[in-house]
C-alpha cells in the first residue's frame, strides 16, 4: 500500500542490513577475514583490501564482489573458492545496532507481534542476529534465501511466509526498511503499509511511490509507530512513548 496509513497497526516487520545496523561493520570485517584468506604479500593485500571496500561501497548485492576485485589488482586467475568461504563463514563477535533499537523492537513487542525479513545467505544472516544481539527479540525471521536467491525481495515469497507465521493481515501490518526498490516494493507488492528509514548506502535512492511515512532513522520510526498504535486505541494510555535509547516506557506507563 502507499502513503495511507493503517486502520490498525497488528504487525510489524522489520528489514536487518542498513535498516537495524550499519552494514558497513559487518562488510569491514567480512573484507579482512577474506584478504586474510588470500595469503598474500602486504602490498596486494592493501590493494585488495580497498578495491574489496571500494567496489561493495558502489553497491554492497551486485554480485561477483570478490571476482572484481582480484581482477582489479591483477589476480584474475586466483581461485576465489576459498576466499568465498572466508566471507560466508565470516561470524563477528559483536555488531552494534543503530542506538535505540533493540529498546525499539523491545517496546514495540510489548504491543504486537515483531518479524524480521532479509535477504542473503541464511548462515551469513543468523550470524549477524546473534552478533548484533537480536535473534531472540523478534516473533517471526524469514531468511529469503532459504527459499532461493530468486526469491529475494522484492519477491512477494519472503513477506507472505512473514505474514503467515505471525498470522497477520497485510493490511494492518507494517514494513520497515531502507531500500525503496526492495523494502518498498515488496512489502507494497503484498498489501502492506511501508515506513522508509533514510540510513545505509541507499539513502539518496528515490521512492517509486510516497510510503506512509520516512524517518531519518529507526529509532525515530519506531518512536512514531507507537504513537500511533496508541492514538489507534490498541493500548490507550500515552502518558509515556519510547522516544529513544534512554526512553524505553511506552504508552503502558
Amino acid at each position: 500500500m502507499s502513503g495511507a496509513p493503517p486502520a490498525e497497526v497488528a504487525a510489524v516487520f522489520f528489514d536487518l542490513d542498513d535498516t537495524l545496523f550499519d552494514q558497513t561493520q559487518w562488510l569491514d570485517g567480512a573484507w579482512e577475514a577474506v584478504v586474510a584468506a588470500a595469503d598474500l604479500d602486504a602490498p596486494l593485500r592493501a590493494a585488495l583490501l580497498g578495491e574489496l571496500r571500494s567496489i561493495s561501497a558502489k553497491g554492497s548485492d551486485q554480485g561477483r564482489i570478490i571476482d572484481r576485485a582480484l581482477q582489479a589488482v591483477g589476480l584474475a586467475d586466483m581461485d576465489a573458492s576459498k576466499l568465498v568461504d572466508a566471507f560466508r563463514s565470516y561470524s563477528p563477535e559483536r555488531l552494534a545496532p543503530y542506538p535505540g533499537a533493540t529498546d525499539g523492537i523491545t517496546a514495540l513487542r510489548r504491543h504486537v507481534p515483531v518479524g524480521l525479513v532479509t535477504d542473503g545467505h541464511p548462515k551469513i544472516q543468523q550470524a549477524k542476529l546473534d552478533a548484533l544481539g537480536l535473534a531472540e527479540h523478534f516473533d517471526a525471521v524469514v531468511f529469503s534465501d532459504f527459499y532461493g536467491r530468486e526469491h529475494r525481495k522484492p519477491d512477494p515469497l519472503p513477506f507472505k511466509v512473514a505474514l503467515s507465521r505471525l498470522g497477520a493481515s497485510a493490511k494492518r501490518s507494517v514494513f520497515v526498511g531502507d531500500r525503496p526498490d526492495k523494502d518498498m516494493v515488496g512489502a507494497a507488492g503484498v498489501g502492506m503499509h511501508c515506513v522508509r528509514v533514510r540510513t545505509g548506502e541507499y539513502t539518496t535512492i528515490p521512492s517509486p511511490f510516497d510510503p506512509w511515512f520516512e524517518c531519518p532513522t529507526v529509532t525515530e520510526a519506531i518512536h512514531r509507530l507507537l504513537v500511533t498504535i496508541c492514538d489507534l486505541g490498541r493500548n490507550p494510555r500515552r502518558d509515556k512513548v519510547f522516544s529513544g535509547p534512554s526512553d524505553i516506557t511506552d504508552c503502558n506507563g
